[in-house]
């Protein structure tokens, strides 16, 4: 049990009535309406949906450089990223471009000369940096394409400029006070871009801009038919989009929706299907929680502990075998990162236990020991824990002079985290040395001896944005679930849906009692719950401590399936006392 505001979601009832009235499900019209949704077409998640690429600012341009390149046969080189959304962003973009064969041209009938590199982050840093160009410019490109980065890159686009190499800025993250010198940028983000979904992740822009390669292609009328079907990528757009955590708006939720329709039906990457796999999780019924949870941290493990070109080859390798060799290697990473992050989990409470938490609007954390693969899960998990704005930090590999350090930050609800950095660099001049990132999740790098000034100017400036009351940890629910919706077709209901960033998955509020408990696992506690004449299976993870005769509990309902029966077990967010 932690201490932790408790509120119901409102629902407003007309748009609830509206949708009962249009012929949705009375709990998905009750969950839907809390979440802002007015009409039944907002829960369309055919691809007719989908806001066309025409309306993306760069996509237009971004497209033509490609289709040029490809009739000239000139090398294509994609710079990705390390993490799921840069992977699966490469990975799209390799295999949209090698499908689409051209009549005419320098390469008829031949995939087009598409290669990718992923820069070792802790000796490139992040990035398009000049270093890394450097790197690229030994493949002898025409055209760089950066993926899930390169807005903030002002010195590495001059850089394969000043070397004649163009570049395609692909990106969704913040942009700085100034733009690099691109040959074309597609950013939702960026100033003049009147794209409505300003949600899409790295993954979901490279998408787009193949939409509008293969539309390019087409009129000039140089591809082979009609060109590749880009929806067999929804796979991978589903995977990135829910590991980046970016706000499922309704553009979002149809991505992820045909992604996930896919992969249920049995039409997905080899990648995915041997991580299903080594995840040992039955792909019929995918849902984002396997792209959040099981899936998203086996390719991050790549990037986190050892080289992400790992996970990108798992991605576009056609071979089930080599897939499931890569699957198996990246399976036995995620192992070792979560032995690492355990490690500094327990670290970092030791280190809590002599702060006075409840003191601090932030929390600024450092050990030499740290990896930094590893430090944003950190970061998270203390976030989570403490209900406070976390950065952590590790040592960077050798720079051949001052120390520096590394940082990943998570935040919390009612502070911009790279607001708060920006506003501490214009306040302490020279204390950071680069920094980037949104509202829920930062980088930083800064010297080993500027750590006290800037843990002290990053409180001071969470302090100044952040109203007192967002430091009490909220958990928002939907209320009490009838109990004739107590049950496993209900659940089942619920996990077809598409739940995640903004669009919470339902989290109830009821009453019950303990009919029995137990420890399994070491650390995780098995429960029998009786409400009213149900008797009901349930787990609390990570939780040791028995509880009471009696508890109010927050919960989710779902599927449990055991030796191939599945149950309605119910998973234990939070509990008080009634």
């Amino acid at each position: 049990m932690t201490d932790a505001q408790v509120s119901v979601r409102k629902v407003p009832l007309r748009a609830e009535d509206k949708l009962v009235r249009a012929g949705v499900h009375p709990i998905i019209a009750r969950l839907a309406a809390a979440r802002g949704i007015a009409d039944k077409s907002e829960l369309d998640d055919s691809l007719a949906g989908l806001i066309p690429p025409t309306d993306l600012k760069g996509a237009a341009e971004a497209a033509t450089l490609l289709a040029d390149a490809m009739e000239k046969g000139e090398r294509i080189v994609i710079v990705a990223d390390y993490d799921c959304d840069g992977a699966t962003a490469c990975a799209v973009g390799v295999r949209a471009m090698r499908a689409m064969r051209l009549k005419s041209g320098a390469r008829a009938g031949q995939a087009a000369d598409v290669r990718y590199i992923v820069p070792d982050r802790f000796r490139f840093g992040y990035g398009l940096t000049p270093e890394i160009v450097q790197l690229a410019a030994e493949l002898k490109p025409s055209l760089l394409v950066t993926v899930d980065n390169g807005i903030a890159s002002v010195e590495g686009v001059a850089a394969a400029n000043a070397l004649g190499i163009r570049v395609i800025v692909t990106d969704h993250h913040l942009p700085g006070a100034e733009l690099p010198a691109a040959a074309a940028i597609v950013n939702p983000n960026q100033p003049g871009c009147t794209f409505p979904s300003k949600n899409l992740a790295g993954v979901g822009v490279m998408f787009y801009v193949m939409l509008a390669l293969r539309a390019e292609l087409r009129r000039r009328g140089v591809l082979e038919g009609e060109g590749p079907n880009l929806g067999e990528l929804l796979d991978l757009v589903a995977l990135g989009t829910v590991a980046d955590v970016v706000a499922l708006d309704r553009n979002n939720r149809v991505l992820v929706a045909q992604g996930l329709k896919r992969i249920r039906a049995g039409r997905m990457q080899p990648g995915l299907r041997a991580l299903f796999a080594v995840a040992g999780r039955s792909s019929t019924r995918a849902a984002s929680f396997d792209m959040g949870f099981l899936l998203g941290p086996r390719i991050n493990a790549a990037g986190r502990l050892a080289d992400m070109a790992l996970g990108i080859e798992c991605l576009v390798t056609e071979d089930a075998g080599r897939a499931l060799e890569i699957a198996r290697s990246l399976d036995d990473l995620n192992r070792e990162r979560r032995g690492i992050e355990g490690d500094m989990r327990e670290q970092a409470e030791k280190m809590l236990a002599s702060v006075s938490v409840g003191d601090s609007y932030s929390l600024s954390l450092f050990d030499p020991a740290w990896h930094q693969g590893v430090v944003g899960i950190l970061a998270g998990r203390v976030k989570d824990r403490w209900h406070r704005p976390t950065i952590a930090f590790a040592r960077a590999e050798d720079t051949g002079g001052a120390q520096e350090l590394k940082g990943s930050g998570r935040s919390i609800r009612g502070l911009h985290l790279r607001d708060a950095l920006d506003l501490v660099a214009k306040r302490e001049a020279g204390v950071l040395i680069r920094f980037g990132g949104h509202a829920a999740a930062a980088g930083v790098t800064l010297l080993e001896s500027e750590l006290a000034r800037f843990s002290a100017a990053f409180e001071q400036a969470v302090r100044d944005m952040l109203p007192p009351e967002e430091l009490a940890h909220r958990i928002e629910t939907d209320g009490s679930l009838e109990p004739s919706y107590m049950s496993l077709a209900t659940a089942r209901l619920l996990e077809d849906q598409i739940w995640g960033q903004a669009f919470p998955q339902p989290l109830f509020w009821d009453e019950f009692s303990v009919v029995s408990q137990r420890i399994v696992g070491e650390k995780h506690l098995k429960l029998k719950l009786r409400r009213g004449d149900q008797t009901l299976e349930a787990m609390h993870f990570n939780a040791s401590e028995p509880l009471p005769a009696a508890v109010r509990a927050a919960y989710r309902i779902s599927v449990n399936e055991y030796n191939g029966v599945q149950s309605l077990q119910l998973i234990i967010e939070h509990w008080e006392v009634p």
